[in-house]
């Protein structure tokens, strides 16, 4: 059984739809400032340079865990499969296990959270 949830407008699709984009435009702004790379790099098809690969799978990794998008809307918007953003997430989290990376992280979030002060 399926739960109607637009009532035969489509408003909360919409709306939810609408979050999920300003949430990844945020984080991809965020990443493209912090991290000196375009936005055109980070959502490129290519696999680009380390330093581009690190970054866009970052910008996976907030996306997911501080905006809570669904792995299949970043993937979709990163040209790349909700697998290929579910291996991005654990490899960062992995990551995390380094304090400095770890601190890098949580100041990322704190700015997307509204929490902290960019520069």
């Amino acid at each position: 059984m399926q739960i109607e949830t637009d009532h035969g407008n489509g408003r909360p699709e919409r709306a939810a739809l609408r979050r999920e984009q300003a949430g990844l435009a945020q984080v991809l702004t965020l990443i493209s400032q912090e991290r000196g790379i375009p936005i055109r790099l980070l959502v490129h098809a290519s696999r680009c340079q380390a330093d581009t690969a690190r970054a866009r799978q970052t910008a996976m990794y907030l996306a997911h865990v501080a905006k809570g998008i669904s792995l299949t809307a970043i993937g979709a918007a990163f040209g790349r499969d909700r697998t290929t953003v579910s291996y991005a997430c654990s490899l960062i989290e992995d990551l995390r296990d380094d304090r400095q990376f770890d601190a890098e992280l949580d100041r990322l979030e704190a700015l997307l959270l509204g929490g902290g002060d960019h520069d």
